[in-house]
């Protein structure tokens, strides 16, 4: 069974979205069944209907919860920085708030990542929506380092957006906290990443 849900809400609402964030992150969509999500939500099956006209419309509600909770998580740590803060320094922060939401923080999130790739044509769109306005906050910080000098100009902009993000996102796939501390997890993507911006 799906371990209990981290970010539950107080409702029995945000309790069935936590769970199915639970229980996507740990099965998958195709395995991910209402019955396991009304079990670790502490409810019965029909309840979930009450609030959800189908399974599709509770696992697109999930992933788009899912990217807005990643997105605000990085803007605020990004908004946290003092103001002239170098774009490659906001990069490494990015990457810093992305994986502890991730990893730490966050269900909702880590279910985007794994479950993007098996979601029906009607879903992908809604997720999609959300994902490219995660996408326009990489796709400025690039830019403007690329501006003030702190990332290189030899590089396509996209493709290290799109590495960057990729290699973000699969850490949920192999890393254990039991083996590694997320500390060090964090200042090694930031070391490679900031190696492979960094302008000469």
């Amino acid at each position: 069974m799906a371990r209990p849900a981290r970010n539950p809400g107080n409702g029995s609402r945000d309790r069935i979205l936590a769970a199915a964030a639970a229980v996507l992150t740990e099965k998958g969509y195709a395995a991910a069944r209402l019955t396991d999500i009304a079990e670790v939500a502490q409810l019965r099956a029909p309840a979930v209907y009450y609030y959800f006209d189908s399974r599709e419309a509770l696992v697109a509600e999930v992933m788009i919860v899912g990217q807005q909770w990643l997105r605000r998580h990085v803007t605020e740590a990004l908004d946290a920085l003092p103001p002239g803060t170098a774009a490659l320094d906001r990069v490494c922060t990015a990457v810093d708030a992305h994986l502890r939401v991730e990893l730490e923080l966050s269900d909702f999130a880590t279910a985007v990542t794994r479950n993007a790739g098996q979601l029906p044509a009607d879903v992908r769109t809604q997720v999609g929506r959300e994902s490219a306005q995660y996408h326009a906050i990489w796709r400025a910080l690039i830019s403007e380092g690329q501006s003030d000098g702190s990332i290189r100009t030899d590089i396509d902009p996209r493709s290290a957006r799109m590495l960057i993000i990729g290699a973000l996102n699969w850490a949920p796939e192999w890393w254990h906290a039991t083996a590694q501390s997320i500390d060090l997890l964090i200042s090694t993507a930031q070391s490679f990443i900031r190696a492979g911006l960094s302008a000469p």
